[in-house]
């Protein structure tokens, strides 16, 4: 999909705000609870194994009755990894403070072959 240039720079103004990490990095270190922000249809189709789904649109209103403790380390992905840096930003300023942005997101994941649950 091709972002518009505005929605490109708003994500590169968000970008310093929070902390990225690679699928490397998320695999590696398995403290994290995984969050999908895709949309309904999209998580329908697949998504990452032991994935929570709160789509980007319900994210804020719902985090706080899924995942109360605002210190657990949550770690956001969508199809590419926009929507959920601006998630991850969001989230940080509601006060959670170990919440990163998985860069690439499922399309980072599929390009390495990695499992998908369909359910």
């Amino acid at each position: 999909m091709k972002h518009n240039p505005a929605f490109l720079a708003l994500v590169e103004s968000i970008l310093p705000q929070i902390k990225e990490i690679t699928v490397e990095q998320y695999q590696a270190n398995q403290k994290y609870t995984l969050i999908d922000v895709r949309e309904d249809h999209e998580w329908n189709k697949g998504h990452l194994p032991n994935a929570h789904h709160l789509g980007k649109g319900i994210i804020e209103r719902d985090i706080e009755t899924r995942f109360p403790d605002k210190a657990m380390p949550l770690a956001l992905y969508c199809g590419g990894g926009y929507r959920s840096a601006m998630a991850a930003l969001n989230l940080q300023v509601m006060g959670y403070s170990e919440v990163v942005s998985v860069a690439g997101g499922y399309k980072a994941w599929l390009e390495r072959q990695l499992p998908i649950d369909k359910d």
